[in-house]
């Protein structure tokens, strides 16, 4: 049996993830006769159909839905072995694809990327800022080789490693201290009066669950896209939010009235990195990590 183009599967699994012929041949940068042509052709050499058509409109087949999952670990592959004869084989060298999260990357690519200049100056760095869900989903596509997330968090597929523990903190205007329970007990706050990020932000998740926030109606219906807001929710002296320290190492709270205040019960999430099971450059990950440690309010690894 002839082997597949790989050029053509990259055109299925484009044409899976736009669900539009246009669009997904402008993603590919190629006409739309070519990439019809192409599914066609897969078509004929798998001998059975890939697409339903109806008019306009099309649906992938079961067939076809399976072999764009194939096809994405394939051409995953095959980007690692471009890659890896790139750079000769040499691990220390090549592009390196990494997603962060919005409440981990500000207050981590100054540091990450001067350590990657100092002690892997042949690697070509390239970061994307996105959310969990959307990093990890390109992470499996193979548009990023690597993550930092902030863990606990389901990685189907994928390896993790702690890297360092990120305590929470209680953050109040400093007008509103005197007025918190002593000792300091977030059950006892007002109602809505705890502001969160919008729920697409893991470090909500962990928050409530780090910080025992177990009555829903303490969290105000008022949410934000940013730690940024965040502060300035809490600056309006309306209620409280929670911050991570490594946000505030960073001084996210300077020139602010805002105070910090350790969560209840040493409260914290994971920082780590994530990476596809079966990649061949772990190598690098690992040593990557070493050198990220340091950066981490709590390291849980030793350069």
């Amino acid at each position: 049996m002839k082997w597949p183009n790989l050029k053509h599967l990259h055109y299925l699994v484009s044409l899976h993830q736009e669900q539009h012929f246009h669009r997904a041949a402008q993603h590919c940068h190629i006409s739309q006769s070519t990439l019809s042509t192409a599914i066609q052709n897969l078509e004929e050499q798998f001998g059975t159909q890939l697409l339903e058509r109806d008019h306009k409109n099309f649906v992938f087949t079961p067939f076809g839905l399976e072999l764009v999952e194939r096809s994405k670990v394939l051409l995953t592959d095959a980007h690692e072995l471009v890659d890896f004869a790139q750079s000769a084989g040499n691990w220390q060298a090549g592009k390196l694809k990494l997603g962060v999260i919005p409440t981990i990357a500000p207050f981590l690519f100054e540091g990450l990327i001067a350590q990657i200049h100092q002690n892997l100056p042949d690697i070509n760095l390239q970061l994307q800022e996105d959310t969990t869900a959307n990093l990890l989903s390109q992470l499996n596509e193979g548009a990023l080789d690597l993550l930092i997330l902030a863990l606990p968090m389901e990685t189907p597929g994928c390896k993790q490693l702690v890297i360092g523990h990120d305590p929470f903190h209680l953050i109040a205007h400093s007008d509103l201290v005197p007025t918190l329970p002593i000792p300091l007990d977030v059950s006892a706050l007002p109602k809505e009066s705890i502001f969160l990020l919008q729920q697409e932000h893991c470090m909500t998740g962990h928050a409530v669950s780090a910080c025992g926030l177990s009555y829903k109606e303490q969290v105000s219906s008022l949410s934000a896209s940013s730690l940024y807001t965040l502060v300035q929710l809490a600056n309006s002296k309306l209620g409280f939010t929670f911050m991570p320290e490594l946000a505030i190492k960073h001084h996210i709270l300077k020139s602010t009235p805002l105070v910090s205040m350790p969560a209840e019960d040493k409260a914290y999430r994971e920082i780590g990195l994530v990476w596809r099971t079966g990649t061949t450059r772990v190598r690098l990950f690992r040593y990557l990590a070493n050198l990220l440690a340091p950066l981490m309010p709590i390291p849980t690894l030793e350069r």
